[in-house]
């Protein structure tokens, strides 16, 4: 069994961690390169860096924090924020990432996820995906496993085609999200999971799917919204947006079906730490690295 993966998220913003509540009032968190060493020796199975505003004042790709973070990190980091072309990915790789993460210049040009997979390999390719509920839509989503074994599709099929359109109606989302791009500022009128199953089908090797109603809110993740890309697509989901507790993260990976679970304020601010965290995740069963292997 995989073990699942905690994911601190330092958002960026002219050199500094920076986090708000609904992508808006941010506050300043700290020096990037320094969390991100506390991190790795903390245990973090992986790291994320976002740009957040590189992408919407079109300034140049933060290749000099991926490179001053190679030198002090030995753990995966991705970089995203401004990556527009395939030279862009190339920068960031070279400069030491292990992962870039693309959501603007993806929904722009879905073809370079295709060529970033091809070029580089899809295990680097990280699909962000900005989600908004649509108005007018609510949650509602049957509860995980309700649908039991009959309506997974197996190796030998399903019994007719009243029964694949049964499963499909259960395993459909009361509710709609919509795609947003611009570190959140765009509306895109694209469904989040048409757009997720496409990324997929290009080459995408996972997906970072954040929240845009829960984000900063400390409310938790929204399962519905995880739930059904984890269920759409067949590669990795990291849950984002909205973690206040340590449940949350419990909730993230088994209700909301991820693979990962992505954090920012409750690591940033000392609320716990990775190790908390990693112990909590066990204790419920979950299947984590062990704290002692994690240092």
């Amino acid at each position: 069994m995989h073990c699942k993966r905690i994911i601190p998220c330092l958002d960026v913003r002219e050199g500094r961690v920076v986090k708000g509540v609904n992508f808006v009032g941010l506050r300043d968190a700290g020096d990037p390169v320094e969390l991100a060493a506390r991190y790795d020796a903390e245990g973090a199975d992986e790291l994320v860096f976002l740009d957040i505003t590189a992408s919407h004042e079109r300034r140049e790709i933060i290749t000099d924090l991926a490179a001053r973070c190679a030198e002090q990190v030995f753990i995966p980091f991705t970089i995203g924020g401004g990556l527009a072309s395939e030279e862009d990915v190339r920068a960031i790789l070279a400069a030491g990432a292990d992962k870039v993460t693309m959501n603007t210049a993806a929904v722009k040009d879905p073809g370079l996820v295709r060529r970033c997979a091809e070029r580089f390999g899809s295990q680097c390719v990280v699909v962000a995906i900005d989600a908004k509920r649509v108005a007018g839509t609510t949650a509602g989503a049957s509860p995980r496993g309700e649908q039991g074994a009959g309506g997974e599709e197996g190796p030998g099929g399903k019994e007719g085609a009243g029964a694949a359109q049964g499963a499909d109606e259960e395993r459909r989302p009361a509710s709609r999200w919509e795609v947003y791009v611009h570190g959140g500022r765009t509306p895109t009128g694209i469904d989040a999971l048409e757009w997720a199953v496409r990324a997929a089908e290009l080459g995408a090797g996972e997906f970072m799917l954040t929240s845009m109603d829960r984000d900063g809110t400390l409310d938790g993740y929204d399962l519905e919204l995880t739930r059904a890309v984890a269920r759409a697509v067949d590669v990795p989901v990291i849950a984002s947006g909205g973690v206040g507790t340590l449940e949350h993260l419990a909730q993230g990976l088994t209700e909301g079906e991820a693979d990962a679970v992505l954090a920012a304020s409750i690591f940033h601010y000392g609320t716990y730490s990775i190790a908390e965290a990693r112990r909590f995740l066990a204790a419920r069963g979950i299947p984590v690295r062990p704290v002692q292997d994690a240092a």
